[in-house]
């Protein structure tokens, strides 16, 4: 079991409990999340409460598979006993019925499938923790309404300023001339005009910012912007998530529930993933996109919503249209027009300024005011390749800053991957594929023979089976490669 430190550095992070009766799942949630968050872990739920009694807890994942109790019959007396802790359910597709007919009853914020994606793991729980300090917020805000109204009304307007400044395409931090210029340009124009928009590009690059950019800049800016990653949840409950239900709608539903689309009427939902859609989901979506109303499940009449879409996928939509993956009228509706933010490994120059920008975040977050980047750590960065983009720079540059122990951050503060890169591939082929410069000819098909598994490994999010697949390799055959290259321990999540 992890107890936090109440004294240290990581003070400020929300405090996230794993519960899972599975050592080897609890210690891979924990290993995903612990760099952005204070974890606890428990492996039955009677720990789990003795860590809720003496830890204000803002997020709980839990397993729905435990001895003794299901993680849906825990998540109920939690929600019970203490509410303001944001609950999600992890489990296998056998019990979404299971899940879905307790997940009001538990006031379930989120229902993860078998086997997760860290990234998407990730992106819910830090959602799920910003919920949950908004939700404090407003509770405050609540209290200060009954005897400060006027007060109030003076905060929200100063609260909408300060998100158009905080969300200024110009805050989109790059550097002069960067290859992010023109498509924070095209997307400044593009933002006052009513139209739907798609963002394209890598994990981690950045799509969720422009998209609040976007909304902030336009006239709907006084209104919500709501957003749901579409990959994280099966149709039936992302259906549920964005279009509602009325209460009896299945078993469990014992109340109604607004959907996304209706809490951004008038505002901007953006739907990130939409390429890991069902072909059955899209249909439903479209008929939303095409008529501007919603169904919510069980209901027998329509409601009119008026929200503008911002869409975001990292995968190629042309080509799923042309496979028949993606339907080619959804596709038109999300994409009059089409914004592509570029990796970082195709903007360098923009390395260091984010880097900067990052490390003062990390100094203000861990308690570790006036630190700076040696001068050998500046090159590190820019040799390294980014596969993981923004993200994987933020996670480097926390945890350097969290190991520091002078002024200066050192290059031994960061993980090996990025002082080295991968064995026997030059910082350029790691970068665009280009062929080694020296060495023998069987070391320069080895260099080309990584970076070929490395694309492939990135285009599938380190789904080893997809990839092998891809590649014309039994998964064995993949892990040995990997092995052989460094690659294997990668993406593990």
């Amino acid at each position: 079991m992890n107890t936090p430190d109440s004294c240290g550095q990581y003070d400020s992070l929300p405090l996230v409990l794993v519960v899972d009766d599975e050592t080897r799942s609890l210690d891979a949630i924990r290993r995903n999340l612990e760099e952005d968050f204070r974890i606890l872990t428990a492996t039955s739920a009677d720990e789990a409460r003795g860590l809720l009694e003496r830890h204000e807890v803002s997020v709980i994942l839990c397993d729905q598979r435990m001895p003794g109790t299901s993680g849906v019959k825990f998540l109920k007396e939690v929600r019970e006993v203490w509410p303001d802790t944001v609950r999600i359910i992890i489990s296998g597709y056998t019990d979404s019925q299971d899940i879905i007919a307790g997940i009001n009853d538990a006031g379930i914020y989120q229902y993860v499938l078998k086997p997760w994606v860290p990234e998407h793991l990730l992106s819910t729980v830090a959602r799920a923790a910003e919920a949950r300090s908004l939700q404090m917020q407003t509770q405050r805000l609540n209290l200060e309404l009954r005897t400060t109204t006027p007060v109030l009304r003076q905060r929200s307007n100063a609260s909408l300023a300060s998100a158009r400044s905080a969300f200024e395409f110009n805050r989109l931090v790059r550097a002069p001339g960067s290859p992010l210029d023109a498509v924070c340009e095209m997307a400044a124009r593009v933002a006052r005009y009513d139209l739907a928009v798609l963002i394209t590009g890598e994990s981690g690059t950045g799509k969720e910012l422009l998209a609040r950019a976007i909304h902030y800049a336009s006239p709907r800016a006084e209104r919500a912007f709501v957003l749901e990653n579409c990959a994280a949840m099966a149709d039936t409950l992302l259906e549920s998530e964005l279009f509602g239900h009325k209460r009896g709608a299945f078993t469990g539903a014992f109340e109604d529930h607004i959907g996304l689309f209706q809490r951004a009427d008038g505002g901007t939902i953006f739907l990130d993933e939409i390429g890991d859609t069902s072909p059955a989901f899209q249909v439903k979506l479209l008929r939303v996109l095409q008529e501007g109303e919603v169904r919510p499940v069980g209901a027998s009449r329509t409601v009119t919503v008026d929200v503008r879409v911002i869409a975001a996928t990292h995968r190629n939509l042309e080509q799923d249209v042309r496979s028949g993956r993606f339907r080619e009228d959804l596709y038109y509706r999300i994409a009059s027009m089409t914004l592509s933010v570029p990796p970082l490994r195709e903007r360098s120059a923009d390395v260091l300024p984010i880097a900067d920008m990052l490390l003062a975040q990390a100094c203000d977050a861990l308690a570790r005011p006036g630190l700076c980047f040696a001068p050998d750590v500046r090159a590190n960065l820019l040799a390294y390749p980014w596969p993981g983009n923004i993200r994987e720079l933020k996670n480097e540059v926390f945890r350097a800053v969290a190991l520091t122990e002078g002024g200066t951050v050192s290059p031994a503060a960061f993980s090996h991957r990025v002082l080295h890169g991968q064995p026997g591939i030059s910082a350029a082929a790691q970068a665009g594929g280009a062929v080694p410069q020296s060495g023998s000819l069987q070391e320069r098909l080895d260099a080309i023979e990584a970076v070929i598994l490395r694309e492939a490994l990135l285009r599938h999010r380190w789904n080893k089976t997809h990839a092998a697949k891809e590649l014309g390799l039994s998964r064995v055959g993949l892990r040995q490669k990997l092995a052989r290259f460094g690659l294997e321990g990668q993406g593990d999540g």
